[in-house]
């Protein structure tokens, strides 16, 4: 992390005061992510950051890049377009855990398949929280919201797993108690040549902590603490041990041909076969 740093850099001001509500973790995954931009030193003026809808979807409004704020479930689809346009760009989404795996679910599943260059970070509060409390694919079983009074029936979605069946050729899971090591699997995930996908835990104490008596933010980030294992200390663990526990660190990294790469030479073959 930067001895350093000025945040306002990033941000475009007149947008502030933001929206969220008091003890939310957007802010902390947004102030991690800008720290990875600045490590890296990556050019404003050649970093795209694409949403969709939703309270975290709201950050795309709040950066000072060029930026795309898309329908509910399409930022993939746009950066895709994006970054098939122009390859040469840095393209970002950064959007909920509803907004990427319910209506979003299969463009997120073919952006792993043909691992494009796009860095997908997702904020994860097990809930919708700017349209009502409903729940997503990602809310654990027994859990409640505003559509599942009486506790949701549906176990949940380890979308890190898909993300790797699919293709993804970088998988991380982070928390936001552990900012610093957030940014570090951010910064792993930008430099990644191919899809990357970094799930990010966040407390949302407001619609997610109330209905589940969560507490409040500082409870929920306690919980982040006592509930996660990292991959590290996963490995030196008995199965038994790990029972209910979720495992954060680099889940996944491999190598795979980067799909814009792969298109490009298809051009090329297409414009000497005419000549």
């Amino acid at each position: 992390m930067p001895k350093s740093f000025n945040v306002n850099k990033y941000l475009r001001m007149d947008k502030m005061p933001h929206i969220w509500c008091p003890g939310c973790g957007n802010g902390m995954v947004m102030s991690a992510f800008l720290r990875a931009v600045d490590s890296l030193q990556l050019d404003p003026n050649r970093l795209v950051v694409v949403s969709g809808i939703g309270c975290s979807s709201r950050i795309s409004g709040y950066l000072d890049f060029n930026t795309l704020h898309t329908t509910h479930g399409r930022p993939l689809a746009f950066a895709t377009g994006i970054k098939l346009a122009e390859p040469t760009l840095e393209v970002v989404v950064i959007t909920g855990d509803g907004d990427a795996t319910a209506i979003g679910g299969n463009h997120f599943l073919h952006s792993c398949r043909r691992n494009i260059n796009i860095t997908l970070i997702v904020i994860n509060n097990y809930i919708y929280g700017m349209t009502g409390g409903q729940y997503s694919p990602l809310t654990h079983k027994g859990d409640f919201a505003t559509t599942a009074p009486y506790g949701n029936v549906e176990p949940e979605l380890d979308m890190c797993k898909v993300a790797e069946s699919a293709g993804a050729t970088y998988v991380a899971r982070a928390i936001t108690y552990k900012p610093v090591s957030m940014e570090d699997l951010i910064i792993k995930a930008l430099e990644n040549k191919g899809f990357s996908l970094v799930e990010i835990l966040s407390q949302c104490p407001i619609y997610y902590g109330r209905l589940n008596k969560k507490g409040g933010a500082v409870e929920m980030l306690k919980w982040q603490k006592e509930n996660t294992v990292s991959m590290k200390a996963a490995a030196q663990m008995a199965p038994s041990a790990l029972k209910d526990k979720i495992i954060t660190g680099v889940l996944s990294s491999r190598y795979r041909p980067e799909y814009t790469e792969e298109y490009e030479s298809v051009i090329q073959k297409v414009q000497e076969s005419v000549r």
